[in-house]
């Protein structure tokens, strides 16, 4: 190229050194030097001359709806918001049961994580959301692009199946998928971030060229200092057994040093702690496939080491079968009989119930297992949680937990619960425990003397109306809030008795119905009791009560929601469909929440 000197703005001195220069630039150095003399001439004329901007593109805009029953779904959702509006994208973010499902159709990409409760239901607040998407009144979606994380349990039979449920509906209605659905176990963190990087390199592709390349993890400094990937170690300060001589159980009474962690919790919230397995259980496996228990063998994906001994006393799950774990020891046990049972449904879930690692071994010996394959077979302790049992703002240093020691005997072994075995038997004051706070937003208690507020909590059920009714006192609040309690035994099994009156005496609790089942020849349990003052407690909730139920989910849970039923339509003389409304209506309202596992 060469410059000529007719009609051209530079002289014979400029063309000349113009001539010398631009052959010998590339491309990339051509583009530059236009892009800065546009520049130059632009900031030359900004005082009189007004600048353009390009427009910004329009950007589909990104729904993302949760359903969560203990906040894990929430917190992932609200992690993907905070990066997607940090490269420019439109988000709008909801709960379910508090998104209008009609709005479906105007979706344009949609993000859908959500949790799976018990045996393959949604979450109490996914509910209504499962049943339009499913109902006839689900509009088509062709013009809608989804993806669905799922977070479930292995352990369960029907793993994950909420989030198979809306993958496989929003399909049927026409939408794309714009990401492969992901299933997580309890450990869920880093198959979290797959998905969420996935979808990412999807959707950044219609942002903001200046920050398309944000995809950053949320900072540290948002992060907790101690949190479930960074736990706290705190220091046991009481282990009490709290049931009585005589009773059937053993409920114990845990205070936990939270000194210098900053962790802080409200009533409602649970503490996690990740346990360590039985040191006999785990001699016993290491006895069993012959290794050296000083052995050290990888833990993760980052090359972590840790010997064999801590590997399967604080690292791995060895107290549960999964038909997943059973598959993937199959590959490496080169065990004929165990490829077998694999093909046998029926059989693999007798087999799996009640069983752990030991009795696989037993039954099904590998031929030269490695040591090393055990991070691809063994999933991570998942932590267990628990309702707290007291007041922060009562005890700003310390938590407490309400725990039922698990203990069974199945095929010839006794047994006991991981978590509640090892306080029960081997942890005492003075000893550490690694834990962390999770948040839990569906179950959130008032703090006003205006709202009545019923509690229904069996057994350890009552640890967090324990924890909501200490804080009322240390706040000074009075109001309307009536307990329902039951056990076996009023003589053995009355957990906190004592708090309970007290706080009966200074109007800090004002009723408490109680139910002993087994005190009188015919049971009686708390969902009787509430049938026993069904006008009152009715009357209650007409009046704006919140209702709140924790505890067990197969029995009590259950049977508390089929009486709530009863007694609304009952006193308020509904319909069968009129009563469903009306308690969806308590649900939607956050009126009526649920704690159950």
């Amino acid at each position: 190229m060469t410059l000529q000197v007719v009609n051209s703005p530079f002289d014979e001195k400029q063309t000349e050194i113009l001539n010398q220069v631009l052959p010998t630039l590339t491309d990339a150095q051509k583009n530059w030097l236009a892009g800065y003399l546009a520049a130059s001439q632009a900031a030359e004329k900004q005082d009189t001359t007004p600048v353009k901007h390009p427009e910004k593109v329009k950007t589909r805009t990104v729904t993302i709806l949760y359903g969560s029953e203990t906040g894990n779904s929430q917190s992932l959702a609200e992690n993907v918001s905070q990066r997607l509006k940090a490269i420019d994208r439109t988000v709008t973010i909801s709960s379910m049961d508090d998104y209008k499902p009609k709005k479906l159709k105007e979706a344009e990409d949609l993000l859908i994580i959500t949790a799976t409760h018990g045996e393959g239901d949604p979450p109490d607040n996914a509910i209504l959301f499962h049943e339009f998407l499913h109902s006839r009144k689900a509009p088509k979606l062709d013009k809608v692009q989804y993806s669905v994380l799922s977070l479930g349990d292995e352990s369960y039979e029907h793993f994950c199946q909420t989030g198979k449920d809306f993958d496989k509906r929003l399909e049927e209605l026409g939408a794309n998928r714009i990401h492969h659905r992901i299933d997580c176990d309890v450990d869920y963190e880093e198959l979290a971030e797959e998905w969420i990087n996935g979808v990412f390199e999807f959707l950044k592709n219609e942002s903001s060229p200046d920050t398309s390349q944000e995809l950053v993890k949320t900072s540290p400094a948002e992060q907790p200092i101690y949190s479930k990937s960074n736990p706290f170690s705190a220091e046991v300060l009481d282990n009490i057994k709290l049931s009585g001589k005589g009773s059937n159980k053993e409920t114990r009474h845990i205070e936990i040093s939270l000194d210098n962690s900053n962790l802080q919790y409200e009533p409602g919230d649970c503490l996690a702690i990740y346990p360590k397995n039985d040191p006999v259980l785990v001699q016993q496996i290491i006895e069993t496939l012959g290794w050296n228990s000083e052995q050290t063998i990888p833990i993760n994906k980052q090359g972590e080491i840790r010997s064999i001994q801590e590997a399967l006393t604080s690292i791995f799950e060895i107290t549960r079968l999964t038909k997943g774990l059973i598959e993937k020891a199959a590959i490496h046990f080169n065990n004929e009989k165990l490829s077998q049972l694999l093909k046998n449904t029926s059989e693999l879930k007798t087999y799996i119930e009640g069983r752990d690692w030991l009795d696989l071994l037993t039954d099904y010996p590998p031929k030269n297992l490695e040591p090393t394959s055990i991070m691809q077979i063994l999933r991570k302790i998942p932590a267990r949680q628990y309702s707290i049992s007291s007041s922060h703002q009562a005890n700003p240093d310390e938590v407490h937990l309400t725990l039922a020691t698990v203990r069974y005997h199945t095929h010839g072994r006794d047994r006991c619960g991981v978590c509640t075995g090892e306080i029960a038997d081997r942890i005492k004051p003075g000893d550490m425990l690694n834990v962390y706070v999770h948040k839990n937003p569906n179950f959130k208690f008032p703090f006003d003397e205006e709202t009545p507020v019923v509690m229904i909590g069996p057994g350890t059920g009552v640890a967090p109306f324990r924890g909501y009714i200490e804080e009322r006192e240390e706040l000074e609040l009075k109001g309307k809030t009536w307990l329902f309690f039951g056990d076996q035994h009023f003589r053995s099994d009355f957990l906190y008795q004592v708090d309970w009156q007290n706080w009966l005496k200074k109007g800090c609790l004002s009723k408490m119905d109680v139910a002993f089942s087994r005190d009188s020849k015919e049971k009686v349990y708390v969902q009787h009791r509430m049938l026993e003052k069904a006008k009152e407690l009715y009357e209650w909730i007409e009046a704006g009560a919140h209702i709140y139920v924790c505890g067990d989910e197969k029995k009590m849970a259950k049977d508390v929601h089929e009486t709530l039923h009863m007694i609304i339509s009952q006193e308020g003389r509904l319909d069968e469909q009129a009563t469903k409304d009306y308690v969806n209506k308590l649900k939607a309202e956050k009126r009526y929440q649920r704690d159950v596992y």
